[in-house]
């Protein structure tokens, strides 16, 4: 209530009426609308309200009844200011005409179908007006919840989230959006109807997706949202995509999706990724990849030891010929030193060969790395493991050469571990052949974990002691800038020139 208002001034009251059958409206709405001095509802410009048809059972003699027009729905408009100029002037407008029966003591309830706001016009009013005269918000049934009852499957359980969209965003923010999360609502049909299904199509979501058109109202109707004709789609419409918990399995044969993770984390994991991993029925991995995997209902979880990779993929490929969808997990890119490899190499023999086989990407430490120092990788760059597990040191010593001849920024991944810690160190001899000692290199150890540490040496300088395998080193160019920032040079940054000189 405002202190600034005359007490003799009347009550605002945004009315939720539900979703579309009047007997679904809250005794509270039906008290507030009998009792109200001015009941104001929109309409378009034919003039009926559907906000008008749900109340009309609670409507009184002698009533001011206020009918605030949309000046456009969907048409356009010469308004100088076009659609959005337009429609602020119409609520100025309105905004104007109630404040008038509120100055005057009146009570008055503005109609809103569904919730006051969720979606609704009355909060364009809500925004003008609440801050000046008393408001009270009657809450009503939404859309979201009628359209889930109608098809009587759960929308939401457990740990799921529910992710409700405009379909007037962009398809392709539709589709990362429909990717990453467990349930959701599309709203907005109609025009839009042909993007919405294609994000679904797009997300991998289509076979799951319900259509509710007109829920609890007349002409209701319910199904597939794959099998509805796109010309028959009404405003007054909403695709779900239900609860996946017990939920039916999705119609096709079995797959292999390789899911990079990113360095650590749900903060760098991509929409996608998030997508494959709640579509899974089956994740498998090194045990602390599998670890980071949310928890999910009847998802079947396969962890194993890192050093199993071939077996790990025959492992998840014989559960995708067996029908299932399996999400093998990696670390970082799953293509970079990681599963993506060893996924492909097993599936390109048989009896694998038919076996659909997708690689989903994530941030690679590399890029967090430097993310978290700067800009070092801003020039060509080499990637190179130190681990002579699966290559001989000969081979490892001579590239490090290569690259460092050719004066390339070097991101070195695997440096040390407990039963392999000189690597390091002979790297750093090698790399002094054709680097100054005052070389920058980053040290970035577990980035976007709990116990990230990156800092900034010099390659004459470098301890293998301060390195294990969960730094991940960069390694500059003779290009390469350390520059100190900031009032007191506390902060230190890395970064290589994007022109190189000529020479």
């Amino acid at each position: 209530m405002s202190e600034q208002h005359p007490q003799t001034a009347g009550r605002l009251y945004g009315v939720g009426l539900g979703p579309g059958d009047p007997s679904l409206m809250t005794v509270r709405a039906v008290e507030v609308i009998a009792a109200a001095d001015v009941v104001a509802y929109h309409s378009a410009r034919h003039g009926r309200s559907i906000a008008r048809s749900i109340a009309a059972a609670h409507l009184r003699p002698g009533q001011i009844e206020e009918q605030l027009v949309y000046p456009v729905t969907t048409e356009a408009t010469d308004h100088p200011g076009g659609y959005r100029g337009a429609m602020e002037e119409f609520y100025e407008e309105a905004a104007a005409r109630l404040a008038a029966h509120l100055d005057a003591g009146r009570t008055v309830a503005v109609l809103a179908e569904g919730d006051p706001l969720f979606y609704s016009s009355y909060m364009h009013m809500h925004k003008r007006l609440a801050h000046r005269y008393p408001t009270e918000v009657v809450p009503g049934v939404t859309s979201v919840s009628a359209a889930a009852a109608r098809l009587g499957e759960p929308l939401v359980e457990g740990e799921e989230v529910l992710t409700i969209l405009p379909g007037t965003l962009p398809e392709e923010e539709l589709t990362a959006r429909l990717a990453s999360t467990d349930s959701a609502v599309v709203m907005k049909l109609g025009r839009t109807f042909p993007a919405v299904r294609g994000a679904l199509e797009r997300s991998g979501r289509l076979a799951e997706a319900r259509y509710v058109e007109r829920a609890t109202m007349s002409g209701e109707r319910t199904g597939r949202l794959a099998d509805v004709d796109p010309e028959s789609v009404p405003y007054f419409s909403v695709a779900v995509l239900p609860s996946r918990v017990d939920a039916p399995p999705v119609a096709g044969g079995g797959e292999v999706v390789v899911v990079g993770l990113g360095p650590a984390g749900p903060l760098w994991l991509t929409p996608e990724a998030r997508g494959a991993l709640a579509a899974a029925e089956d994740v498998v991995g090194y045990t602390t990849y599998v670890d980071r995997v949310p928890v999910r209902p009847g998802q079947r979880r396969h962890a194993s030891d890192n050093k199993v990779e071939s077996e790990r993929a025959d492992f998840a490929l014989d559960l995708a010929r067996q029908g299932r969808r399996v999400a093998v997990v990696s670390s970082g890119d799953p293509g970079v030193f990681a599963m993506a490899t060893a996924v492909l190499e097993v599936a390109s023999e048989d009896p694998y060969r038919e076996i659909p086989v997708r690689v989903v990407p994530g941030m690679t430490a590399a890029h967090a790395a430097a993310a978290r120092a700067g800009a070092p990788l801003g020039h060509d760059y080499a990637v190179v493991s130190l681990s002579d597990r699966l290559k001989p040191w000969e081979v490892i010593a001579e590239r490090l050469r290569s690259a460092a001849a050719a004066d390339l920024v070097l991101a070195l991944y695997n440096p040390g571990s407990r039963s392999r810690s000189w690597q390091v160190g002979k790297a750093r001899d090698l790399l002094l052949e054709h680097r100054t000692p005052d070389t920058p290199v980053v040290l970035a150890r577990d980035v976007g974990g709990p116990e990230e540490s990156v800092r900034i040496v010099r390659l004459g300088e470098l301890d293998p002691d301060q390195v294990d395998m969960r730094t991940l080193l960069i390694v500059g160019s003779t290009q390469t800038q350390a520059v100190r920032r900031g009032d007191s040079g506390a902060e230190e940054i890395v970064w290589t020139p994007r022109r190189y000189p000529e020479r």
